[in-house]
């Protein structure tokens, strides 16, 4: 059995919030629960009194006419959550009113601003009041367009403030992506920047924006935040304001609407690259309760926390970072590229602010790898205690290198989860060792596991991973799906009754979990299933392969495995190169997993959260129709895989 490469000391266990809340479970409940396995089983036993006591220890702000936790448990779809139940969202955001440091932002320019939980409170009263008296009232649909500037943070806090409903694109969509999503909601209300900065460049948006309100008749008001200039023009906006025109300065006081636990909350989107993108709306009290049990429990995050995760408005994580006030930890929040102005940009911004949890994407700490980039010898990462890591699979070669290259005592947490829970299945546990290349636990309270094609448990092997049993941040609904017909579809018609999610997974011996990949992209040559990401891991090992993707291509009455790479430096794809490749492959997995052709491209395509789509490229090469190129950020990529003439040999 493998060592594990971090493990936490006994007295940093015992000092963590989760396990004082295993302590606190054990003397209520007349249990003796010793070890997370221990506590995580029996949060799925008894659903109920584990989301009690997280509402009780994460101390929610709300009322309760009865203590009815949970209604027809057994229906997945359709149990009920804190039926009796009245909150607001923004309110245990904004529990905190002292001048405590609540928000941080920076930008790839070095610009800096910050506000005290005292003046995030203020703004977000004069902002509500502005929403106020532009007729915004609960249930209503306000929307931005936005960086992720503190402006946009205290937008969501006032529309949530008042009961209405926030919904969110980041401005690198274009005019046509937005539409496809905002067109769908109607918001009566449209938050926007003049523009944002993106790798030394700024981008001016409002021309899309005059587009986007020319289509969509619902909005009757724009909000225009100046960021890259002091007053910019808006006489192409005949609905638009300034946001300083729309704050109301003698406001000081601000009342939360109370509303029931699965009120909409927010519409987040699917990424719409295979068909118009999903409106997902997820619910007040079920996106709470899972935020505060990841930020507190699973990530340790408390008041003295810097909490960072590198997103966009467009990515549920920027849903999940801002969550973290309900803490009452500082959010740093960042606009820019994650290597602009400098590679290592980022970790000096971690050692000048002192970030202590540190978010990002596995493909970022790849390619920081392949810069040759050290963060751990260049900065004092002395406050530095946690990465975390989501977006695609993290390879066990990152692992390696965030513990050589950044730090060797910290925990390296792997995320997976979603927009369509806003949150995670698989997560951190800073009471457990950290093993190369796995994912720490199953979060609590979600009955996670993997089952075979046909529905069975699987102790052992790769699977579907599923979740057997309900939990209070499934989407309440889709919009504009009054008989959950898409609802059913996306999660519940490969095993009714049990959510299946679409990733190919494995829980291993440490009951950690691996991702190998989303089980729509699974690849089956002579019928054995193999993850993509299985070869991702080998591949983007060798230093000169830029980024890969791979498909099964129908090739002689079986499945063949086509590996698309983009190599660094315009190094060419010789015969040598494709032998390396094929080698490191065979040698770390099996010789199914070895592709029959290998072939270079210019550039693999991306969803506009940096996803690579490996069901587009197939698509391309099978000569079937993309059906929203909006949803990707390059779509010209796909040029390359039109017509291959490696493909017809």
């Amino acid at each position: 059995m493998p060592n594990p490469i971090w493990t936490p000391a006994p007295e940093q266990v015992q000092a963590t919030q989760i396990y004082r809340f295993m302590q606190r479970v054990n003397q209520s409940c007349q249990l003796n629960l010793t070890t997370y396995e221990q506590l995580y089983r029996w949060s799925n036993a008894a659903p109920a009194e584990f989301w009690r006591q997280i509402w009780t220890q994460c101390g929610v702000i709300g009322q309760e006419s009865d203590s009815t936790t949970l209604v027809d448990a057994d229906l997945m779809p359709g149990a009920r959550w804190f039926p009796s139940a009245r909150l607001n969202f923004a309110e245990n955001l904004l529990r905190y009113r002292d001048d405590h440091t609540a928000i941080i932002f920076r930008n790839e320019t070095s610009q800096r601003r910050s506000l005290s939980y005292r003046e995030l409170f203020q703004q977000t009263a004069m902002l509500a009041a502005g929403l106020k008296e532009a007729g915004i009232q609960p249930g209503d649909i306000v929307a931005g367009y936005l960086p992720n500037l503190p402006e946009t943070l205290i937008a969501m806090l006032a529309t949530t403030a008042l009961g209405a409903v926030w919904t969110s694109c980041s401005p690198d969509f274009g005019s046509h992506g937005v539409i496809d999503r905002f067109g769908q909601v109607q918001p009566k209300l449209l938050f926007c920047a003049d523009g944002y900065l993106y790798n030394g460049k700024n981008i001016d948006v409002l021309p899309r924006v005059a587009t986007i309100c020319k289509q969509i008749s619902s909005i009757e008001n724009v909000v225009v935040i100046p960021y890259l200039q002091r007053r910019p023009s808006l006489s192409a906006l005949p609905k638009a304001c300034m946001w300083q025109d729309m704050l109301k300065q003698d406001a000081t006081s601000l009342e939360f609407e109370p509303l029931p636990f699965d009120a909409p909350l927010y519409v987040l989107y699917s990424s719409g690259t295979t068909g118009a993108p999903k409106c997902i709306v997820h619910g007040v009290g079920g996106t709470l309760l899972q935020h505060l049990k990841e930020h507190q429990l699973h990530t340790d995050i408390r008041r003295d926390d810097l909490l960072f995760y590198f997103t966009t408005t467009g990515w549920m994580m920027w849903h999940w970072l801002v969550s973290g006030l309900a803490s009452g930890c500082t959010v740093l929040l960042y606009d820019g590229a994650p290597f602009a102005p400098e590679a290592d940009y980022l970790w000096q911004v971690a050692e000048q602010e002192g970030i202590t949890v540190f978010g990002t994407s596995a493909k970022y700490l790849s390619a920081l790898e392949k810069a040759g980039i050290h963060p751990g010898r260049q900065f004092d990462l002395t406050n530095l205690r946690t990465i975390l890591s989501t977006g695609s699979p993290l390879a066990a070669e990152s692992f390696d290198y965030v513990y050589q290259s950044i730090k060797t005592d910290l925990q390296l947490a792997s995320i997976s989860g979603g927009t369509d829970i806003i949150g995670c299945f698989a997560l951190g546990c800073p009471m457990r060792p950290v093993y190369r290349g796995e994912l720490q636990c199953r979060g609590l309270g979600m009955a996670v596991n993997i089952f075979s094609a046909e529905g069975k448990h699987l102790p052992q092997g790769k699977g579907e991973l599923v979740c057997e049993k309900t939990f209070p941040s499934m989407p309440i609904y889709f919009w504009d799906d009054p008989v959950q017909e898409k609802y059913l579809q996306a999660y519940f018609s490969h095993f009714p009754g049990v959510w299946s999610h679409g990733d190919y997974a494995e829980i291993t011996i440490h009951d950690g979990m691996i991702i190998h990949g989303r089980s729509d992209a699974v690849l089956n040559p002579g019928g054995i299933r193999i993850g993509t990401a299985e070869i991702y891991r080998q591949v983007e090992k060798l230093s000169w392969v830029q980024e890969a993707l791979c498909i099964d291509q129908p090739w002689q009455g079986d499945t063949r495995i086509v590996l698309f790479v983009v190599l660094k430096d315009r190094e060419i794809l010789t015969a040598k190169l494709e032998q390396k490749i094929r080698d490191t492959i065979r040698e770390n997995t099996t010789p199914r997993h070895v592709p029959q052709k290998i072939i270079q491209v210019d550039d693999i395509p991306h969803t506009l959260s940096g996803k690579i789509v490996e069901l587009a490229v197939r698509n391309v090469v099978m000569g079937e129709p993309v059906t929203n190129l909006d949803a990707l950020a390059n779509p010209a990529a796909l040029d390359n895989f039109r017509n291959l003439p490696e493909l017809q040999d």
